[in-house]
C-alpha cells in the first residue's frame, strides 16, 4: 500500500499544500516547527481517522480557520487505486469519504491502509501506565482484524451501560445482581474474545520484538513480555469465559461499592522485560527509547507477514538522539521494507544523498515555513 498524492487545506500550519510522493523512501527535512510532522500526521489521519499528534480535531485547523480538509490518493494490491478524503468543520464535526462516498462508521476505514508510526511519543509505551500499552496493542490488532475492532467497540458500549447501571441502581444488592446478569453475559462473551485474541497475537509478536531489538542494539540482552489479564495463562476461550464469570461473581460487592466494572480486558497490562529486569521500573532512558523503537519495527515486520498489502511506515524525528551506527542500522533495516516509508528529520547530516539522487523510487523533500520543495 502507498499514498501517491496528498493535498492539505488549512491542516495545522499548511494553508494549501499538494505533494506527490515516491513509492519507497520519502525523506522530509527542515527546521523544527516548519511543518514536517504535519505532512505525515495527515497521512496517519487518513489511515486511522485521527491525528497521532493532536488530542482533538478542533486544534488541527490552521490558525483562525474553522475547517480543514485532507485528500489522499492511494494505491495497493487489493484496491488498485482509491481516494480517501477527510473534512472537519466546527459545528458539523468530521466527515470521511472513500472515492467520494461517505463512510458511515469510521471504524470501517481502520485497516484499509495499514500504517505504523514511530515518534518520540512512543517512549510512553514503556515508561508510562498500562493505558498506553493497551492502546498500542488494540491499534496494532485492529488494523489486521476487523472482528477484533468490532468486539472492542461493542465491549466499550457494554461496559458503559453496565457502569451506568452500577452507578444509578437504587435497589437491593440481590436485585442489582439480577439486573446485571444480562450485561455480565455480554461483557464476558466480548471480553473473552478480546483477551483470547490479545494473548494469541502477543504470543507470536514476541519473536518479532526480540529480533528487532537485537538488530537495532546488537546486544544479546533478550526482551520479553508478560500479558497480565484475568489469569496468568489465558488458555482457551472457554477457559477464559469460565474464569471471567468466576471473577465477576467474586468481585460483585466490590463493583457495587465502587460503582464501576473492575474485571475485564480494560484492566489488562503488558509488562516488558530486558533479561530479568522490568523495563518500566528499572530501564534507562536509552533502553526505553530502543525498546519502543523495537516494538514499532516489530509491528512493521509482523504486518509484513500477516497482511496482503504492505503497510506504510511513518518515522517522525526518531534519529535525533541516536548515534550514527544505530542510524545506519535502522536505515539498512528500512531498505528491507519494500513498502513506502516516510522519514522526518531536522538534520540532513545522517542521510546519504546517493539514496535519493537520480533514484526514481526515492524522494527527498525540504520544508520551510510550510512550503514543501523537492530536493532530489
Amino acid at each position: 500500500m502507498r499514498i501517491n498524492r496528498l493535498k492539505l487545506l488549512n491542516f495545522r500550519n499548511h494553508e494549501e499544500t499538494e505533494i506527490e510522493f515516491a513509492p519507497h523512501l520519502n525523506l522530509i527535512t527542515g527546521p523544527n516547527g516548519s511543518g514536517k510532522t504535519n505532512l505525515i500526521d495527515a497521512i496517519h489521519y487518513l489511515c486511522m481517522t485521527r491525528s497521532f499528534v493532536a488530542s482533538s480535531d478542533q486544534y488541527i485547523a490552521h490558525h483562525d480557520h474553522k475547517y480543514f480538509m485532507i485528500n489522499g490518493h492511494f494505491e495497493g494490491e487489493i484496491r488498485q487505486e482509491f481516494k480517501i478524503s477527510c473534512s472537519y468543520s466546527r459545528g458539523e464535526g468530521k466527515k470521511i469519504f472513500v472515492n467520494d462516498s461517505p463512510v458511515d462508521r469510521f471504524s470501517d476505514l481502520i485497516g484499509m491502509v495499514p500504517v505504523v508510526v514511530l515518534s518520540p511519543e512512543d517512549l510512553k509505551l514503556t515508561s508510562e501506565g498500562p493505558v498506553e500499552r493497551r492502546s498500542f496493542l488494540d491499534s496494532m490488532i485492529s488494523q489486521i482484524s476487523p472482528a477484533y475492532l468490532r468486539d472492542l467497540i461493542e465491549y466499550r458500549k457494554i461496559r458503559r451501560q453496565r457502569n451506568r447501571l452500577l452507578q444509578e441502581f437504587n435497589g437491593s444488592l440481590s436485585m442489582l445482581q439480577t439486573h446485571l446478569e444480562p450485561w455480565n453475559i455480554q461483557l464476558i462473551n466480548k471480553g473473552s474474545s478480546i483477551i483470547h485474541k490479545r494473548a494469541e497475537v502477543l504470543d507470536r509478536f514476541i519473536d518479532y520484538l526480540a529480533l528487532q531489538y537485537q538488530t537495532i542494539t546488537g546486544l544479546k540482552l533478550k526482551p520479553s513480555l508478560r500479558y497480565q489479564s484475568i489469569s496468568e495463562q489465558p488458555g482457551s476461550i472457554e477457559e477464559i469465559r469460565e474464569e471471567f464469570a468466576r471473577q465477576i461473581e467474586k468481585n460483585f460487592e466490590k463493583e457495587a461499592e465502587r460503582e464501576q466494572t473492575l474485571i475485564g480486558p480494560h484492566r489488562d497490562e503488558i509488562v516488558f522485560y530486558l533479561g530479568d529486569m522490568e523495563l518500566r521500573n528499572f530501564g534507562s532512558q536509552g533502553q526505553h527509547r530502543l525498546f519502543s523503537m523495537a516494538l514499532k519495527m516489530g509491528q512493521l515486520f509482523y504486518y509484513l507477514d500477516e497482511l496482503d498489502d504492505l503497510p506504510i511506515l511513518l518515522l517522525d524525528d526518531v534519529f535525533g538522539n541516536l548515534d550514527q551506527q544505530k542510524i545506519d542500522i535502522i536505515t539498512e533495516t528500512l531498505t528491507k521494507h519494500s513498502g513506502q516509508t516516510f522519514i522526518t528529520s531536522a538534520s540532513e547530516r545522517p542521510f546519504d544523498k546517493k539514496q535519493y539522487q537520480h533514484v526514481e523510487h526515492n524522494r527527498w523533500f525540504t520544508v520551510l515555513n510550510s512550503n514543501v520543495k523537492l530536493k532530489f
